[in-house]
């Protein structure tokens, strides 16, 4: 008799996971002196804790504290302390109440939605788009409802999307920067959708967890425009800290008590000393944009070597740290291609179906967060592909 599995293990996988178990495996089998894989496929710093965060770190195992569990919503010192940041950022009056600390901004997602909607509800997202917001929504019992857009939208949303619908979403995820393309909204942008959202019984969410890695363009907050939405943030990306696992939310006042909830059953709290962390990280100011200097850098290097390597074809992102290109041109499955590039020029990279099931088999990402060394590397490499 077989047993009975659960709808939420039909998603479909995180493919970049995938490419990062196939990189893996073939740097482990590369023999002595080979050149090395070149690791572009994935949005992780290779910087490292900042020292300041790493000093308080270590201060917190001499101690002799325990380090045991915290709040469900985090240490009050932290969350008092991303209140400020949110009023130095943003000029946001954000209560410490409303700021809830999560395992990282992959542990807020579930809790947002869970949270903010109810089995059937529909969230709408621009395509392309991350690809856990759509497997999470999935596999919770709720329906993604996906938005094309391309570079003549800027790769955003917009209000005209919403209201060509046949009936307005429940939810709407917004992100900027964005993953995979760079592409943000201006401010005026999102807060006309905030406004439109808030007016219409629509819940926004906000991933804004590349902010702080902007390249001229102006960034905003939600939290600046509307009380209803949920802020996604996330030290992983320009705090440069994505193995602590460590991310945070701001909160209407109406879903702080069920979020409390839900993360005292799903997680107790996030780990303490990702929590002593972070704090500390929020005053590394200095190093962090030192760390953004060379992503300013590595765009540089990496945007012209691509147009000299045959790959014009693309939208230069706004922030973040990828370049989201289009190979329709050159190839017509961004899987196969992708594996070549991993076979053939050691460079590991993302396939486009990833993020957009429909349209991404003409498109690969390639993360410019390594090393500048690194970056000049894999455009010299590119350049060999036939």
């Amino acid at each position: 008799m077989a047993l009975k599995t659960g709808a939420g293990g039909k998603v479909p996988p995180f493919r970049v996971m995938d490419v990062i178990q196939a990189a893996n495996a073939r740097a482990a089998a590369l023999p002595p002196g080979a050149p090395k894989i070149l690791r572009m496929e994935v949005g992780q710093p290779g910087t490292g804790l900042p020292r300041g965060a790493r000093e308080a770190v270590e201060a917190a195992l001499r101690s002799g504290d325990p380090l045991g569990y915290t709040e469900a919503l985090g240490r009050p010192s932290l969350r008092a302390r991303l209140a400020r940041h949110m009023a130095d950022w943003y000029g946001a009056d954000i209560p410490p109440a409303r700021i809830a600390v999560t395992l990282g901004a992959s542990g807020a997602f579930p809790l947002a939605f869970l949270a903010g909607f109810g089995p059937g509800d529909t969230i709408a997202l621009a395509a392309p788009y991350y690809p856990p917001y759509f497997n999470i929504i999935t596999a919770l019992g709720l329906r993604p409802l996906v938005l094309p857009c391309g570079i003549e939208t800027g790769f955003q949303p917009s209000i005209a999307m919403l209201r060509a619908l046949p009936e307005p979403p429940d939810g709407l995820i917004i992100a900027s920067p964005a993953n995979p393309t760079g592409s943000m909204l201006a401010p005026a942008e999102l807060e006309a959708l905030c406004r439109f959202c808030h007016e219409n019984g629509i819940r926004l969410i906000s991933d804004e967890i590349y902010h702080g890695l902007t390249y001229g363009k102006p960034q905003a907050s939600a939290a600046q425009f509307s009380e209803s939405a949920i802020v996604v943030n996330s030290f992983s990306k320009y705090f440069s800290m994505t193995g602590w696992r460590i991310g945070w939310m701001v909160l209407p006042a109406d879903l702080q008590r069920v979020t409390e909830t839900l993360a005292q059953n799903f997680f107790i709290s996030a780990a303490y000393v990702s929590q002593v962390a972070a704090e500390a990280a929020l005053d590394c100011g200095q190093e962090l944009e030192a760390y953004r200097a060379n992503y300013v850098q590595a765009r540089e290097i990496l945007m012209a070597g691509l147009r000299a390597a045959g790959f014009p074809h693309f939208s230069p992102p706004d922030g973040a740290f990828y370049i989201y290109a289009d190979i329709g041109d050159r190839a017509a499955d961004s899987t196969a291609f992708c594996a070549r590039l991993l076979a053939e020029l050691g460079i590991a990279a993302t396939p486009g179906v990833d993020f957009d099931a429909a349209r991404g088999g003409r498109y690969f990402r390639l993360s410019y967060c390594a090393s500048l060394a690194d970056i000049e590397e894999a455009v010299t490499r590119l350049k060999r592909l036939g």
